[in-house]
């Protein structure tokens, strides 16, 4: 009977945990408030969903300890911010105080920031809690997370696949239920790609609209912090914190049938990988029938120009923004110093290649002017069309194995991995709009799919109302499949 007594004990406890990790952001803060449960009884539910989790490589640095310390000082003490007692996963190029920001790389083992990241500051400064240091693509310079120094973030829906990167380990603590939101990088899909390949939600908001201060940068045009959670109200109320509004109203969604939206399928819906032009047509069907007046979009030149301005903006400001970061006299010398302890392959090979041939100036000045030329193109057709925003896959391609670095699988060819990933995301991120991207189901062999949603310049909050609609139409994204653990 004693034993009988145990089993019973653990199995209630076992699936106590499964709901407390299951809940989004915005459940869990409720459930806080209403004394349902304690911050700690919450924290040591994640510590042992990451513990019984270990394996996915999600985390770079945590301190399970100090998590609980934090938990047990708000039980006691109380807290009233809007993430009062809410952890929340940092990807490890962002700055928080005391702990260093490796950004994947082992030259900055030891770059401890005396300060947080600003948008830190302001999660910090709303109540949050830090979950840890998230992992990532060695430098935020790839799409799969298959990390060199530090190993590779597996996806928790088949640990042999990649989680997407470079906000990879963010993307995949949140689906795996480790933590309830995180924030990641974006340069070109960094959030979003993760946010697909492993069916969570994520932003990259209009450039600027977040401090970059204290990101270990790759580029000043380009990057810019973005949010990811579980679910769209989650990810909005991050991005009212993150952008320093004192506010915390909630995020109401649209009526769908209010809704215009620009299918792009030039460039965006061609050489789709099967599964994913299923799923995101089947998809758009739910739309259609649910009030959404879908209207089909062509930008034939968004490519090319995608194309000519992209890497050329990136790579030249890599070698002036990461020393200007690291306070390096020398640029050169430090940008050398870091590739000899890079232990990613595909990373080490793109900065050699930059310093042997560094992006000149006037091919630099020429990118940002047809940069110029794509926000034209892209304020055009909203306008034109009368567009709440455009839809699209967000990747071509679902999760593929880990270790397929240089190219993959598609449509029965070997292609390139990065722009296979990259493409459909990397025009936004160009242009520097608002973006997200939400889950719309699994494929068939339970991998997840994600569509994207590009708004007009400064629509974020109009966008994320749209992506609130479109979530409660297509659903969030399932819990990957794992046998229950028993944590006695």
């Amino acid at each position: 009977m004693a034993n009988a007594g145990l089993r019973r004990s653990c199995v209630n406890f076992q699936w106590m945990n499964m709901d407390l990790v299951d809940m989004t952001l915005i459940e869990v803060r409720q459930g806080l408030s209403d004394r349902r449960f304690s911050c700690l009884e919450y924290v040591d539910a994640l510590i042992a969903e990451t513990e019984a989790q270990w394996d996915l490589n999600c985390y770079l640095q945590r301190d399970p300890d100090q998590l609980r310390s934090q938990a047990r000082m708000l039980d006691e003490q109380g807290g009233d911010g809007p993430l009062s007692g809410i952890p929340i996963a940092i990807k490890d190029n962002i700055d928080v105080a005391g702990i260093a920001s490796t950004a994947g790389t082992a030259a900055l083992r030891n770059n401890v920031p005396q300060r947080h990241a600003t948008v830190v500051e302001y999660l910090f400064g709303a109540g949050a809690l830090h979950a840890g240091k998230a992992n990532m693509h060695e430098l935020a310079f790839g799409i799969t997370n298959n990390n060199g120094v530090f190993g590779p973030c597996r996806n928790p829906y088949d640990a042999e696949l990649i989680a997407g990167g470079s906000s990879g380990g963010c993307g995949a603590l949140l689906a795996a239920r480790l933590a309830p939101a995180a924030v990641g990088t974006d340069t070109g899909g960094s959030v979003r790609i993760p946010a697909a390949l492993c069916g969570v939600v994520g932003l990259r908001p209009t450039s600027r609209r977040y401090s970059q201060h204290g990101v270990v940068p790759i580029s000043h045009t380009r990057d810019t912090p973005g949010p990811m959670a579980r679910s769209v109200a989650d990810v909005a109320l991050l991005d009212q914190i993150m952008a320093g509004s004192r506010a915390s109203a909630p995020l109401l969604a649209l009526p769908p049938s209010q809704l215009r939206l620009g299918v792009l399928r030039n460039p965006s819906w061609q050489g789709l990988e099967e599964e994913v032009e299923a799923n995101a047509n089947a998809a758009l069907k739910q739309l259609r029938e649910a009030g959404v007046e879908l209207v089909d979009v062509d930008l034939p030149t968004l490519a090319p120009l995608s194309n000519a301005a992209g890497f050329a903006i990136v790579l030249h400001e890599f070698l002036i923004d990461l020393p200007a970061y690291l306070q390096a006299s020398d640029a050169r010398d430090v940008i050398k110093r870091v590739l000899a302890e890079v232990g990613s392959p595909d990373v080490a090979r793109i900065i050699q290649a930059t310093l042997d041939q560094p992006v000149p100036e006037h091919a630099y000045r020429l990118a940002l002017e047809q940069r110029r030329t794509m926000q034209a193109l892209y304020r055009d057709c909203f306008r034109s069309q009368g567009i709440d925003a455009l839809i699209f896959p967000t990747t071509a391609l679902t999760a593929r194995p880990l270790g397929e670095d240089d190219t993959v699988a598609l449509r029965g060819e070997r292609v390139p991995t990065f722009p296979a990933f990259a493409r459909n995301a990397d025009g936004a991120s160009i242009a520097g709009l608002p973006s997200i991207s939400i889950p719309v189901g699994l494929s068939e062999y339970g991998l997840p799919v994600g569509l994207e949603l590009d708004g007009p310049e400064g629509s974020d909050r109009r966008l994320l109302q749209v992506a609130a609609s479109l979530e409660t139409v297509l659903g969030r994204g399932p819990r990957p499949p794992r046998l229950p653990r028993t944590h006695c």
